[in-house]
């Protein structure tokens, strides 16, 4: 069932559906094949590629015949280029048809077509070949012009042009002309965008596919009328095969040419340059012409010959040099161009020539802009094949023996350096003479004048400042002006800058000073810098500046204040800069340790050291070397070491003694503080490795070491085994041995051990602790866990339980704790979930990610090892246990009665796992667009915020998810005002057309109410009727009489249907059909503003008013707000939008007929076809109503 059939581009896509699930679409093309003309017993291919969600299938097909025959047919998928391709294997003439491709998926189907043409067998491929050998001596274009002549095709035509869409001509000029032609092409056709006219045709260029047959291909010209008479248009082309075959068309039909110029249509061949001529065009030789070589287009060009003839021809010129000329003609229909030319070449709007067109486009003008001599000669004017020419002259101007080849040029000077200004002349014999602010200069004014040849020159040796101004160079009334600007920048004596460079080396706590003279235009601006930070007055720092001098002086000056010092001079004409170096001598820091020792024998301890890291500006010449033995007071003097090598070894030492030493540095300014190492030990060995523990028991713990690798430089003696209990600072000595058991330990305490070596120096240093060691009889690891179970889960936690393992002596020991580890579906590793063991049988899993899923176990442990883990069968999914959807509410109201214009909202509980799709319909279809749909994961709303009797209906919910469905109805009925088709007042009966409520609401009844002429007050006569029919009585005879009928439900009372008047006499009829008074008129409004149309009606009664855009009615519409008032009808739109554009239309109708308006104004009286009233009249009363 077709529910929406588009048309997009060529493509015709079929909905299955009215609405389409999310994430769902139609099948669509992202490229359709294209049409394909191929020569006969050749291959031919379709390609096209799809789109769509579920994938959709793609099949062939052809208007007559199909394409089933493997012989002649072949489909494919290449999967590389997502390419769906028919394969024709060898075209016949029967073959040429329109192809179709179907692509097909559960929501819909799109179709596009292709054409295939097929040509005759060239004889330029493998016949001339032939004709080549044996006529070599025959121009190959007069042998090709006589397969033309053999072979006649018929190329594909184009489709024709569409309303309101772009001429396919456009597309096939634009892929053939230059870009510079795309601007006129596009204004011919009337196409504005361009931005999107060069997406559109670099996406046809893409798509286009075409034989590889031409190496190079550039400078296209469109066609063109020449002065001649001929219209040519041409290229330059390299093909890979010279014998290709070179097609002309027109309007799609083989053209024959040759090479003779006298010929209706030629083609001039030099090297390259390819130029295709038509001589004498007429108006029949209009046309569309393309150029194919083999089967591929080079070149379309579009010849229009219009109806048009000169008003005005273009008219003779003459002109001075260097002035413009202009020719101008006036033409009898409006050109967007026309072509200007001279004998030999068509002229381009640029520099020299500037093409105009007047706003009706029948002004056509051309200016030769700066004209010169050599621009004399006959210019034409074309205009389709029409032709206006007229001949310019140039004269000579006023003759002038030299012009100025270079001449003055602005220039910049500084105070006392050289300034030159120069000019050259095309005359070396001309004289000239030099102004200064008009002034005449000679070389007495302080000036040089230098004439040599042609160049003319002023020198000014050292500038002033009163040399600024203006010079002028003039000869034979020609002159050339420029400016001379004398600056005064700072400057600075070279001798001072020599002086001020050279570093200033103090000691520390001296004064250093600076001192630099310097001249130049004021005012200056001076300031200090050291290491690139600006030095300001401070109680170290003092500057003082006259007008040529500036003095910083640095008052107790410290190693930091080491560096470079710059002075940065600057006036409105420049900046200099001066560069010093301070350098203030100390003694250095001391030596950088840490010290490394070396070696550390019985008898010598060598130690080296890093060198100062300042010297104090001065190298390190020496380093002091002190001793102290460790348990005295007295440092000794061990001497002096060159700075050289920052080491020492000491061979004066005494085994088993350990010693610190003091290290200075030393410079020409004095000693630095010492640096001091840590004790060392003359002979010590050094530490075991790390005491292995072989076993554990709860009385003893047996362990084991190896020998340290530096034994000291005598035998190991013994070793020293210490103790330590956790928790405590305190290590105890075990023994004196090697392998050993300790005994001294408590059950359950855990501890700590280390040892040290003993040589004939004593003790080395002990070795690192090794891991803490409770004492405790082994254990065998844990079994199994039982009864592991899934005790609940939800989209992020597993909750589970098991039975501790049971313990088997000698085989299996009792579990300590538990591990749980999980594994996600695709990954190898088994995670961790607690990394420290628990002691509960139940543990919940969190973290998890919704609906994926994992595997998990269980691992007991103790401290003998983990014990075997226990896994589940399968895995397992993170979510709540599957749950069938079922409501939770069954007092829901599955009938709903709402007063028409209130809130409907239905809210329905229900609970499903997991999470279930939920779907809203409307007696059985989708709901309207207006109605909202809100969901959670316990229930579903259905909102409607504004009743209307069209949504009186039953609605159903459907939930769905892995298990099951469930489905709900609830039934709504909004009754709208009770309306009465007919009044019809009596003196005896009323009757009425029911409401159309009545059938669906058994509480609905009537009540009727009475007004006389007397009274003027309305009385209730009837209520609760549930008939169409009451009996007034008591009419007096005289009296004017009104009825009303209300229809009541448990919503309210409708508007009421009144009766005609009743009179006893006749009285003039002022009723009457209605009109308009003031129509709508046109409106036009800017997007995003108010928008305000208004009309007045008449008509009595008042008529009932409806507005209508693009015939939908706007009365309900809340986007519109429409009023009334005194037959003054308005509607506002309050912003409008792209979909506020169409026609806007009003309705009028009461009783006694209906009339419309859109701007122009049609009433039509029709019978009245609403509220019909029937009165019966009993005996004696009988009356006539109004």
């Amino acid at each position: 069932l077709a529910i929406k059939i588009l048309y997009f581009l060529g493509v015709a896509i079929t909905q299955y559906v009215e609405h389409l699930p999310a994430g769902k679409s139609t099948p669509d093309f992202i490229r359709k094949p294209m049409a394909v003309t191929v020569q006969e017993g050749k291959k031919a291919f379709f390609k096209a590629m799809v789109s769509g969600d579920p994938a959709p299938t793609v099949t062939w097909g052809r208007n007559k015949g199909d394409v089933s025959d493997p012989a002649k047919y072949k489909t494919r998928y290449d999967d590389r280029a997502r390419e769906h391709i028919l394969e024709i294997l060898n075209v016949k003439p029967d073959q040429a048809d329109t192809y179709k491709c179907f692509a097909t998926n559960g929501y819909g189907r799109a179709v596009c077509t292709a054409t295939l043409n097929v040509t005759e067998e060239n004889v330029s491929s493998s016949q001339s070949h032939g004709l080549f050998k044996m006529h070599a001596e025959v121009d190959p274009l007069k042998i090709l012009w006589c397969s033309r002549y053999s072979v006649v095709s018929r190329k594909k035509q184009l489709p024709p042009k569409k309303e309101g869409e772009i001429d396919p001509k456009l597309w096939e000029l634009l892929l053939c002309a230059p870009k510079k032609d795309y601007e006129k092409i596009c204004l011919d056709f009337g196409v504005t965008d361009f931005r999107w006219m060069l997406k559109r045709l670099n996406q046809m260029k893409k798509e286009r596919e075409e034989e590889q047959v031409v190496e190079k291909l550039d400078n296209v010209k469109q066609i063109e009328v020449k002065p001649n008479g001929k219209a040519e248009f041409g290229f330059n082309m390299t093909l890979w095969d010279p014998n290709s075959a070179i097609n002309l068309y027109k309007d799609g039909t083989m053209v024959l040419y040759d090479d003779d110029e006298n010929s209706k249509h030629s083609l001039k061949k030099t090297g390259t340059e390819y130029v295709f001529s038509i001589k004498d065009p007429q108006p029949e030789d209009a046309g569309f012409y393309q150029v194919d070589v083999e089967e591929a287009n080079v070149l379309t060009t579009d010849f229009q010959v219009p109806d048009v003839e000169f008003i005005a021809k273009i008219k003779d010129v003459k002109a001075v040099e260097s002035e413009d000329a202009i020719f101008q003609c006036v033409l009898s229909i409006p050109l967007n161009r026309i072509t200007w030319s001279k004998q030999n070449s068509s002229l381009e709007h640029g520099e020299k020539y500037e093409i105009t067109v007047s706003e009706d486009k029948l002004i056509h003008t051309l200016r030769v802009k700066d004209c010169k001599i050599t621009d004399n000669g006959a210019y034409y004017a074309i205009a389709g094949i029409t032709s206006s020419s007229a001949s310019l002259t140039v004269k000579g101007g006023i003759s002038v023996s030299f012009d100025f080849v270079c001449g003055l040029s602005d220039t910049i000077a500084n105070i006392g350096e050289h300034a030159e200004l120069s000019c050259k002349l095309s005359n070396e014999t001309s004289e000239g003479r030099w102004y200064k602010n008009g002034k005449l200069l000679t070389n007495e004014d302080g000036v040089t004048i230098i004439k040599d040849g042609a160049c003319h020159r002023l020198i000014i040796d050292c500038c002033k400042m009163d040399d600024a101004a203006v010079y002028r160079f003039e000869a034979e009334g020609r002159k050339s002006e420029a400016i001379l600007n004398i600056q005064d920048p700072p400057k600075i004596d070279s001798d001072s800058v020599g002086k001020f460079t050279q570093p200033v080396i103090i000691k520390a706590g001296e004064n250093a000073k600076w001192k630099l003279p310097f001249s130049g235009g004021a005012p200056m601006n001076i300031q200090w810098y050291k290491d690139d930070d600006e030095l300001l007055p401070a109680l170290n720092v003092k500057m003082k500046t006259s007008a040529s001098e500036s003095q910083l002086l640095l008052t107790k000056c410290q190693r930091k204040d080491s560096g470079e010092v710059r002075i940065k001079i600057k006036n409105e004409f420049g900046t200099t800069e001066a560069i010093s170096k301070l350098i203030v001598l100390d003694k250095p820091t001391p030596p950088q340790g840490p010290v490394e020792i070396m070696e550390s024998a019985v008898t010598s301890v060598e130690f080296k050291w890093k060198p100062p890291k300042d010297s104090g500006g001065c190298p390190v010449t020496n380093y002091i070397i002190e001793r102290q033995q460790v348990g005295r007071n007295k440092w000794s003097y061990l001497g002096e070491i060159p700075s050289s090598n920052p080491s020492y070894k000491d061979s004066n030492v005494d085994p088993g003694r350990r010693y610190c030493y003091r290290i200075r540095a030393k410079n020409s300014e004095g000693i630095s503080d010492y640096l001091q190492t840590e004790h060392i030990p003359a002979g010590y060995p050094g530490p075991p490795t790390v005491p292995k523990v072989v076993s554990v028991f709860k009385d003893c713990i047996n362990l084991t070491w190896c020998p340290p690798c530096d034994t000291g430089g005598t035998k190991i003696v013994g070793y020293n085994l210490e103790k330590n209990k956790k928790g405590t600072n305190y290590w105890s000595l075990v023994n004196q041995g090697g392998p050993i058991t300790v005994k001294d330990v408590f059950e359950g305490a855990a501890y700590e051990f280390r040892v040290s070596a003993i040589n004939l120096s004593g003790a080395g240093d002990p070795s690192i602790p090794c891991e803490t060691v409770i004492a405790r009889d082994p254990m065998k690891p844990p079994g199994k866990v039982t009864d592991l179970k899934l005790t609940s889960s939800n989209y992020t936690t597993f909750s589970l339980s098991w039975t501790k393992s049971k313990e088997l002596k000698g085989i299996e020991d009792e579990a300590q704790g538990y591990y749980v580890e999980i594994r996600p579906l695709e990954s190898l590793e088994w995670t961790r979930c607690n990394a420290i063991p628990i002691t509960l049988t139940s543990y919940t899993v969190l973290g998890l990610k919704a609906m994926a899923t994992y595997w998990v176990r269980v691992i007991a442990t103790n401290y003998g090892g983990d014990g075997v883990p226990q896994g589940f069968d399968n895995y397992m999914i993170a979510m709540p246990p599957p749950v069938k959807p079922k409501f939770k509410d069954r007092n829901t109201k599955s009938f709903v009665v709402v007063k028409s214009g209130n809130t409907v909202r239905l809210y329905i509980n229900f609970e499903a796992s997991p999470f279930p799709e939920i779907s809203w319909l409307k007696d059985g279809s989708p709901v309207s667009k207006h109605v909202t749909i809100t969901n959670s994961d316990k229930g579903s709303q259905l909102l409607i915020p504004t009743s209307e009797r069209s949504d009186t209906g039953i609605y159903t919910i459907t939930v769905k998810n892995l298990v099951g469905q469930e489905s709900f109805n609830v039934e709504v009925r909004p009754p709208g005002p009770v309306e009465l088709d007919q009044n019809i007042p009596g003196t005896v009966t009323l009757s009425w057309t029911p409401s159309p409520d009545e059938k669906r609401d058994d509480r609905l009844h009537y009540m009727v109410s009475k007004r006389d002429s007397f009274k003027r007050t309305w009385k209730i006569e009837a209520d609760n009727l549930f008939n169409n029919k009451f009996t007034v009585v008591n009419i007096l005879p005289g009296e004017e009489y009104y009825f009303r009928v209300f229809a009541k439900n448990d919503m309210g009372l409708s508007p009421p249907s009144e009766s005609p008047m009743f009179v006893t006499k006749k009285e003039k009829d002022f009723q009457s059909p209605p009109s308009f008074i003031v129509p709508l008129r046109r409106r036009t409004a800017p997007q995003g503003y108010e928008c305000h149309m208004s009309c007045a009606v008449k008509g009595d009664p008042a008529p009932h008013v409806t507005w209508y855009h693009n015939n939908i009615c706007l009365n309900t519409n809340t986007n519109y707000h429409i009023t009334n008032v005194c037959g003054i009808c308005s509607l506002l739109i309050l912003r409008v939008g792209a979909n506020d554009t169409g026609e806007y239309k009003v309705v009028i109708e009461n009783k006694l007929g209906t009339a419309d308006q859109i701007p122009n104004t049609h009433c039509k009286h029709i019978p009245p076809a609403t509220d019909q009233w029937l009165v019966n009249v009993q005996a004696g009363d009988v009356q006539k109503w109004f």
